[in-house]
């Protein structure tokens, strides 16, 4: 199960740097580059920091034409068709649910402190989401702002360490948790909910 989540969040990423790069009125070679920026960017660095190597996608090539075939997909619909209302934003949702609980999971298995497992799967979650905004120039990017976003990922991570500590199984537990950051996110974009913003002090 997990592997299949992880292909889908890789998916949800790569279609959401498509619309991203769309909505930026972009090229097709600009939708291609945010499609594997957003992908593979926040895997990349928590590999990098775990110091795994080779870095997960050097080597796999399923992965690679998985992300290039959603993004020519995405492209040719946008083609067609105008870009759905919010679109980009559920879709951003189920990866940053996924590829959060992949951080997550591969945090554990590397065996790091609990701060460090909640720290890697935010950056995991997250990390692709503001390469994207920034190749887009958009700033500051959708995380640094008062969005609940990251937050959400942080909520999931916490909670797929809990229940791991718990023994809960795997399948049960990547369920929950990546539906709790699907949720949180999809709360905030529909509701408008939002973080508190920094204020300045008076006087």
């Amino acid at each position: 199960m997990l592997h299949a989540l992880y292909l889908l969040g890789i998916a949800a990423f790569a279609a959401s740097g498509v619309l991203a790069a769309h909505r930026a009125r972009m090229d097709p070679f600009g939708g291609m580059a945010l499609a594997f920026a957003a992908a593979i960017s926040g895997g990349t660095l928590r590999d990098l920091i775990l110091d795994r190597h080779p870095l997960y996608w050097t080597h796999d090539w399923v992965l690679l034409a998985l992300i290039a075939s959603v993004a020519v997909l995405t492209m040719v619909y946008l083609r067609r068709r105008e870009l759905p209302h919010r679109a980009l934003m559920v879709v951003d949702a189920v990866g940053l649910a996924v590829v959060t609980v992949i951080g997550a999971r591969a945090a554990i298995d590397a065996q790091v402190t609990p701060v460090a497992v909640l720290i890697l799967a935010v950056l995991t979650g997250a990390t692709g989401e503001v390469i994207r905004d920034v190749l887009c120039g958009e700033f500051p990017p959708l995380l640094l702002r008062e969005e609940v976003y990251a937050t959400a990922a942080l909520a999931g991570a916490a909670a797929y360490l809990g229940l791991h500590w718990a023994g809960v199984p795997d399948t049960v537990n990547t369920a929950v948790s990546a539906g709790l950051v699907f949720t949180l996110r999809m709360a905030a974009v529909f509701r408008d909910l939002h973080l508190p913003r920094l204020r300045r002090v008076p006087g």
